[in-house]
């Protein structure tokens, strides 16, 4: 899973030779990450990437792009502390194919596209984000797709997010299979204890 965190933040260093870094990794992908350092922690990443799944799967995909500075915008700088001005550049760089529902989260606050009234409403009174670390800006995106795609009339949980991970089997599963095994690999054990004190007719 670390391993995956790390190439993905490959990827979004690369794009960093374009204009706009955002617009091209979410082409590929829902979530932008901020390029500053510390950066999203690797269950934070899972969390949020579970987060837009579970609601593209409720019907509400949504594209999320995290700026905590400057260096997020590429050559785009004077948006920066504009959320709802760069959404607004931004879901013309990616809605390619019609409309795209669109989160951006800076420190001052959000900036949504194409959203439902409902949604753009709640995204009205979502409270700022409690910092501007990479950290408090994923905590403060995990809970707007939550809220947004609850007002929307499509709600998720975090717990959706949770069963993106191992694979796609959620946490209570992969627990479960280790108890089994744990089980099985303790039974044998004592098998063969067994079979050793048994004498030899």
């Amino acid at each position: 899973m670390e391993s995956a965190a790390v190439d993905e933040r490959s990827h979004l260093a690369g794009a960093l030779a374009d204009g706009d870094p955002a617009s091209d990794v979410l082409l590929g992908q829902n979530v932008f990450y901020p390029f500053e350092s510390p950066s999203v922690s690797a269950s934070m990443m899972r969390r949020l990437n579970g987060a837009t799944a579970a609601a593209a799967k409720a019907h509400f995909p949504i594209k999320v792009a995290i700026i905590s500075g400057p260096v997020d915008l590429g050559v785009i700088l004077s948006l920066y502390d504009q959320p709802q001005n760069y959404a607004h550049f931004l879901d013309q760089e990616i809605s390619f194919e019609g409309p795209a529902k669109l989160l951006v989260v800076m420190k001052d606050g959000y900036g949504v596209e194409s959203l439902p009234a409902a949604a753009t409403a709640a995204a009205a009174k979502l409270p700022k984000p409690i910092g501007n670390t990479s950290a408090d800006l994923a905590q403060a995106a995990l809970s707007a797709v939550q809220k947004l795609s609850a007002a929307a009339g499509h709600p998720i949980s975090d717990s959706s997010s949770a069963s993106t991970s191992a694979g796609g089997l959620s946490v209570k599963t992969v627990v479960l299979i280790v108890l089994v095994l744990a089980a099985i690999a303790t039974a044998g054990a004592l098998l063969a204890v067994r079979r050793k004190q048994t004498p030899q007719g």
